[in-house]
């Protein structure tokens, strides 16, 4: 069970680096692109729709909504050219690292936590 655990999570991670080429690539579907991006940034973020910490269900949002959006955007891949993103996914292994795009994740986790803290201390000072 441990192997075919091994070899899902090996999936997972050539899938991630193929939908990051296709998210990258002109050829990739507006739509498709778009799920790609949001799929991949997801999965490198650090910040969770659940945290970590949180037991069992701190991975399990995780273990679903990461291949649940792999699923959604190799299905709206053409065969022909994701066939062509896996090829090159096995053959780069892992995700080129990115401070540009790290620090566009960040950036944008802060932005929703300040909006939201604004939103609250607005509706704090109103009510009363």
């Amino acid at each position: 069970m441990i192997g075919r655990l091994r070899d899902w999570a090996k999936a997972v991670k050539t899938d991630l680096v193929a939908v990051y080429l296709a998210g990258r690539d002109p050829r990739t579907p507006p739509l498709a692109k778009v799920v790609a991006i949001i799929t991949v940034a997801y999965a490198l973020s650090p910040i969770d729709l659940i945290p970590d910490f949180i037991p069992v269900l701190g991975y399990l949002d995780d273990l679903i909504v990461v291949p649940l959006g792999l699923m959604i955007v190799i299905r709206m891949i053409p065969a022909d050219l994701l066939r062509e993103f896996l090829d090159r996914a096995g053959t780069m292994g892992r995700l080129p690292a990115n401070r540009i795009a790290a620090a566009a994740i960040l950036a944008v986790w802060v932005l929703i936590t300040l909006s939201g803290i604004a939103w609250v201390w607005s509706r704090r000072r109103f009510s009363g």
